[in-house]
């Protein structure tokens, strides 16, 4: 029997399978659409579906699964919509309100208007507890114990079921926050019990407070997830052990991602990232600026030398997190993004999504209004029958009369109108590009745009065009590159340490104890997930900042034992990365070591993709059709070929205008552009010079 390496994305839109048969090497994909009500029900029907078709022999589908991984939007759903548990709050006294306070900055500064984030632990909630140590690690005020029982008690009775306990400085010396724990699991045994100095043991007690907090919101919320999901893949015959993806790019055990359901908040997007680094090294083309346009949302990323800048703190919906994260960038604009005229009358897209249930107009499900994807059907860059292959039946009639709705307030045609949502899109997603690359140094000409999600190839070369990209790449099985990832990937962890000291030879000493101290704990997880010692790994960073800085960088640490030159290197190479990101570096300026980060990573075996030999340019072999398109250049339909992407053979080239479907994307080829198939089946596409 075959041996079956499975991947699932569980999006907002589609639920995305890829399938790896170690043995032969093969590689299958399916998708189904998702079900928002229980996930989980969606992922064990597209499992079901998918081994079915590739093991018809086996009694179980599930059987011949020996990995199975997976990436989901339960989490940052549920903070997205607020339906985290009631939540309870224990801090030091004094500080019940700094969740609130946070850093009195406002978002968006000439907003007069602007509304802060909801506050998920309210005020009743958030008791304080006498306790306090000071920034050395030194007890100023002993926990009182009995304060902290009654603390609990009064939560019980509140009927709160997670609590997060965040101390100052908590970080240094965690035996007020782990006393505090032991009696909140003897006073509430079936409460979901956070601790800062377990989810985010660093400096900056708002951020972490802030995470531990949302741990504790989402944790029940996760764990009845994984309680749902698990007893299904069961059901279905699977003895493998399943994994769930991080927001850094590895993946964790269920029981883990349970307990720390804040590092998977960009568990979808992340493992796109990693598709996206295996595929690009494999095309020879390591700088890329990733383009994940789904049904829900657009994610972003930036790949310089073949890695994504990973950030020890990002802002997900309002929240700050303090957890290692790929730096992804997301936008609200995807495929079912609602079109809509704004009170000054401008025609605006998203972020509010039609989702997979009604979806856009043309699913004919009861939704009237217009959609990203109605556009496309209208000026017939999608196929208009038909998505997934025939699979899915649409109706164009239905996409029609809501783009005419818009078109009547507008004053416009028809197409003109769809041509007009498919700009507008297009300028949201180029300036979601423009943050992670032009405001970081980061000149897009210089990167290949790669295109992938279910509708990221159809706009990628217009954004590419919009950025002044000349090179597109749109990978063999676009539509589920991020359940592809989760083949790719490794398992991992992140340790860090906050030391604030002078990144000079005089601190030495103290960074080589803190290094080892991480590789310690790295080496007792290494254990703990059973990683041969030839497949461990470890890369050290360090977050560095001028003397007086509130924000920091991250360096690499050269390998080998901390000596006085890793030092040196160290402050040469912050100099080298602040000049990069902000244009210059202060010289002769004092530089301080902030946090000491450790990256273990335990190699797994993952889905391997073959070459294939040329078979020549002539791609007229795959042309399954002839359909008008409209086409923005000729303002007006023009019959175009379109190709099948499975009948397309490395060395094939073909010049635009043209159309190439297959079943989980579809990619427009403007006029002005040509295509070419390499020797991994990606669709290389460049612009006329």
């Amino acid at each position: 029997m075959s041996r079956w390496r499975v991947g699932v994305d569980s999006g907002g839109t589609f639920t995305d399978i890829c399938l790896f048969d170690e043995q032969e090497g093969r590689i299958e994909t399916w998708k189904v659409p998702s079900t928002p009500d229980d996930p989980s029900r969606g992922i064990a029907q597209g499992v079901e579906e998918g081994m079915r078709r590739v093991a018809p022999e086996a009694k179980d589908p599930a059987a011949p699964i020996v990995y199975f991984g997976h990436g989901t939007t339960v989490a940052t759903n549920a903070l997205i919509q607020h339906r985290g548990v009631k939540t309870g709050l224990v801090t030091t006294d004094g500080f019940r309100d700094l969740l609130e306070i946070g850093r009195q900055k406002r978002p968006d500064l000439y907003d007069i208007q602007a509304d802060k984030p909801k506050t998920l632990v309210p005020r009743d909630l958030r008791l304080e507890v006498p306790e306090r140590l000071r920034h050395t690690g030194e007890v100023d005020v002993p926990l009182d114990e009995d304060r902290m029982r009654a603390a609990a008690r009064a939560l019980k009775a509140a009927g709160v079921k997670a609590v997060a306990v965040s101390f100052l400085y908590g970080f240094v010396r965690p035996d007020h926050e782990k006393r505090a724990v032991a009696i909140l699991r003897e006073e509430m045994p079936d409460a979901f019990i956070s601790a800062g100095h377990e989810i985010a043991p660093e400096f900056r007690e708002f951020e972490r407070l802030s995470t531990v907090v949302l741990n504790a919101y989402l944790g029940p919320v996760m764990e009845n997830y994984i309680r749902r999901l698990s007893p299904r893949l069961a059901a279905l015959g699977m003895t493998a052990t399943p994994h769930l993806t991080q927001s850094n790019g590895g993946v964790i055990g269920f029981a883990t991602a349970a307990e720390m359901p804040v590092r998977t908040v960009l568990s979808g997007p992340s493992t796109g990232v990693v598709g996206a680094q295996a595929i690009g090294r494999l095309a020879g083309f390591e700088d890329l600026i990733t383009f994940d346009m789904g049904g829900t949302s657009t994610d972003v990323a930036l790949l310089q030398g073949g890695r994504c800048r990973l950030a020890a703190e990002a802002t997900v919906h309002g929240y700050p997190i303090k957890a290692p994260m790929l730096d992804i960038h997301t936008v609200g604009a995807g495929g079912g993004s609602i079109a809509y005229i704004d009170s000054g009358g401008l025609l605006k897209v998203g972020p509010r999504s039609a989702g997979a249930d009604p979806g856009p107009a043309c699913y004919d499900k009861g939704n009237p209004e217009p959609a990203v994807t109605d556009a496309n059907v209208v000026l017939q860059t999608l196929n208009p029958q038909h998505l997934l292959g025939g699979r899915m039946k649409i109706r164009r009639d239905l996409a029609e009369q809501a783009i005419a709705r818009l078109a009547g307030t507008l004053g416009l045609g028809v197409p003109q109108t769809a041509q007009g949502v498919l700009s507008v899109v297009t300028a949201n997603m180029a300036r979601a590009i423009r943050v992670i690359s032009v405001q970081r140094g980061h000149d897009p000409r210089d990167y290949t745009l790669m295109a992938f999600g279910g509708a990221g190839p159809l706009h990628a070369a217009r954004l590419a065009r919009e950025l002044e990209i000349g090179r597109v790449l749109v990978p063999a099985n676009p539509g589920i590159l991020c359940a592809m990832g989760l083949l790719l990937t490794d398992l991992r962890a992140d340790f860090a340490l906050t030391r604030l000291m002078p990144a000079t030879e005089a601190s030495t000493a103290d960074v080589a104890e803190g290094f080892a101290a991480l590789a310690e704990r790295a080496e007792r997880w290494f254990e703990h997930e059973g990683i041969a010692s030839g497949d461990r790994h470890i890369t050290r960073t360090v977050d560095m900042r001028y003397h007086g800085q509130n924000y920091e960088l991250s360096v690499a640490v050269p390998e080998g034992p901390v000596s006085k030159a890793t030092l040196q290197a160290l402050a040469a190479g912050f100099s080298d990365v602040h000049r990069q990101r902000y244009g210059f570096a202060a010289d002769g300026d004092p530089v301080q070591i902030v946090t000491l980060r450790v990256e273990a990573t335990g190699e797994v075996c993952k889905a391997e993709l073959l070459a294939h030999p040329e078979t020549g340019p002539d791609a007229s072999g795959a042309i399954v059709q002839r359909r008008s398109v409209w086409l923005a250049e000729a303002a007006d339909f023009v019959d175009t070929p379109v190709y099948g992407r499975e009948a397309l053979r490395p060395g094939n080239r073909f010049a635009g205008p043209a159309i190439v479907e297959q079943m989980d994307a579809t990619t427009l080829v403007p006029p002005g552009w040509t295509a070419r198939v390499d020797a991994y089946l990606n669709l290389i596409l460049e612009a006329a010079a």
